[in-house]
């Protein structure tokens, strides 16, 4: 039988984590900045056809996606920019080909680049794993000049063979594993990864494209979701990602909840804004993978 990778422990069970800056509240703003390909079927629809017919071109889904990046991603920048406040980015490889001027603004905006495939597509049976890997890891090493340190497989798929793949190509964490509130590691071929909290619940593609909430329900979450965490808190940290999408969150009528989402993190005094690598520093230096207690 084959066992998940990664050791089940409970939440209480893990040993205090050293807090830092003194703020216990460890936020992670993520932008999955992705490149949908006009030839192909759409990863994701806001509408579908009769009797679930693929059309191609898809119009309308790959220009509902588009205004993302047209529209939506400048007013998210700006906003950012004005607030100062450190994000990272799940980037399709090819983003920096098919949007360079989108590229260039989020690198210059100084946006972590998290590795997350080639294209927006889930890996399928037959395909060359390694190769997806090590072409979008060069790619954007190349761009930035920086071997990306972070990955998110499109869909969050993986196969069994994922995790020693990362490890090789120089890869220190991952975020398809959304199983906790801190960092964890996973046992490799080639030395350990640490699995980076993600989120699904406050997650703008779960929220508004598979649940079909209305337009505060993210607002509400993150409110609600502070509310438990704040006798946790006390006695452990807790790394809270906001998983969004520029098609999703940055059209008018969600975006007005972003901004709400943010200001109301940045009016806590407990609250530090990290970026996937630095969380990465922090949980390294204080939970070495050789720490039986973690």
């Amino acid at each position: 039988m084959i066992t998940p990778p990664i050791t089940f422990q409970m939440s209480n069970e893990r040993k205090a984590l050293p807090i830092p800056d003194g703020k216990p509240l460890i936020v992670h703003i993520v932008f999955n900045v992705e490149n949908w390909e006009f030839d192909k079927d759409m990863p994701r629809k806001i509408i579908t056809l009769a009797k679930n017919v693929e059309r191609i071109p898809d119009v309308p889904n790959f220009s509902w996606a588009e205004y993302g990046m047209r529209c939506g991603l400048p007013r998210i920048l700006q906003f950012m920019n004005e607030r100062g406040l450190p994000a990272s980015v799940n980037i399709n490889a090819a983003v920096i080909d098919a949007y360079p001027s989108c590229a260039d603004a989020m690198l210059k905006a100084g946006w972590e680049f998290i590795g997350h495939g080639y294209n927006q597509r889930a890996i399928q049976p037959g395909d060359d794993e390694a190769a997806i890997i090590s072409r979008s890891t060069e790619k954007l090493k190349a761009y930035t000049g920086i071997q990306p340190r972070g990955w998110l497989g499109p869909g969050l798929h993986e196969t069994f063979q994922t995790a020693d793949l990362l490890k090789k190509y120089g890869y220190d964490y991952v975020c398809d594993w959304v199983l906790d509130d801190l960092p964890c590691w996973i046992p490799t071929k080639h030395g350990n990864l640490i699995v980076m909290p993600y989120n699904l619940e406050i997650n703008d593609a779960v929220v508004y494209s598979v649940e079909k909430h209305s337009s505060p329900e993210i607002y509400n979450r993150l409110v609600d979701t502070l509310d438990t965490f704040e006798d946790e808190l006390q006695s452990q940290p807790r790394v809270l990602t906001l998983a969004l999408h520029p098609y999703l969150m940055g059209v008018p009528h969600r975006f007005v909840y972003l901004k709400k989402m943010l200001t109301l993190l940045e009016s806590r005094d407990d609250v530090v804004f990290m970026t996937g690598s630095q969380i990465a520093d922090w949980f390294m230096s204080v939970s070495p993978p050789d720490d039986r207690s973690r």
